[in-house]
Parts: structure tokens; sequence; C-alpha cells
């Protein structure tokens, strides 16, 4: 499974409903998950890639899409 699809299973996960947004939509934007979501999406994320999240970055800015989670994770694995 590649990053990206895993990356959307969480975002499903949290969103409790079966989401296809595009790469760079924002999951804020359109109303898939919400600020409150935002720490459920990263708990999900850091035990599906085995990374830490530091609390100076909980921005929804660095998670506003799947391309940009993606390049998260790349940057802190």
């Amino acid at each position: 499974m590649s990053e990206a699809a895993r990356i959307l299973e969480a975002i499903r996960a949290v969103a409790k409903q079966p989401v296809s947004p595009d790469p760079e939509e924002s999951l804020f934007e359109s109303g898939i998950l919400d600020s409150f979501a935002l720490t459920d999406l990263i708990s999900a994320l850091e035990t599906e890639f085995g990374i830490t999240v530091p609390d100076s970055d909980l921005s929804p800015r660095k998670f506003e899409s799947i391309a940009r989670i993606e390049a998260y994770i790349e940057s802190h694995k």
C-alpha cells in the first residue's frame, strides 16, 4: 500500500466517512476534518508510520492536505 493510500485510510478513520479528497485539497476547508479532529489524525499517523509529532508541529497548516502530510512524514522518518 502506498504512503498516500495509508494516509487516506487514516483520514477516513478519523473522519468516519468514505472520503476521497484530491492530494492537494484542504481537508479543513472542504469540511472533511476540523481542528478538533487534528489530534486524532496525528495520533493515527504516529501509529501508522511510527513517527512522533512534537507539540510545536500541531498546526492544521502542516496537515492540511494529503500531499502536505506525505511531505511531513517523509521529512520525519
